[in-house]
């Protein structure tokens, strides 16, 4: 990630990995230079609102040392929206997979087709959904009445 805050001043994150942990680097960089580091270390998973939002708020940190108000202030903004931009594109992406799946209601010929593509289509679109144990064994029309459900609740975020 690259974000422009002033016309000198340019925020850069990324992400590493060693053998035994993984984390999240971010530079402060005027005119290209490096003029502030933060990194966050991590062994398992981290629990961030939005990608490198605890790197970037220790970044914000460190640059009450370096950055002049106006800078810091257009850091922080940066930092707060990042929240709200990361929300809003999982929102699009959720409503992109409710779209999809509600489709196969045009593209299918009976009911237990048509909930097998929404049952595919919302696993595709949703990494690590789990459907529950005994979903094989519903009812046509309970699987329909879940998985509309999931798909308006998508759709509407």
């Amino acid at each position: 990630m690259k974000n422009k805050i002033t016309k000198n001043i340019t925020i850069k994150a990324e992400c590493y990995q060693t053998q035994y942990s993984w984390g999240h680097k971010a530079y402060i960089l005027r005119d290209g230079q490096k003029i502030g580091y933060c990194r966050a270390v991590y062994q398992n998973r981290t629990w961030e609102s939005y990608e490198y939002e605890s790197v970037l708020k220790s970044l914000y940190e460190k640059g009450k040392k370096v950055l002049s108000v106006y800078e810091l202030r257009q850091l922080k903004k940066m930092i707060d929206n990042g929240g709200r931009v990361e929300a809003e594109k999982i929102d699009k992406q959720f409503a992109s997979v409710a779209m999809v799946a509600k489709i196969g209601e045009l593209f299918t010929d009976n009911q237990k087709e048509a909930n097998n593509w929404k049952t595919r289509m919302l696993k595709a679109g949703i990494i690590g959904l789990d459907m529950p144990e005994n979903w094989d064994a519903l009812p046509e029309d309970e699987k329909t009445a879940r998985l509309d459900k999931v798909i308006q609740e998508m759709g509407t975020i």
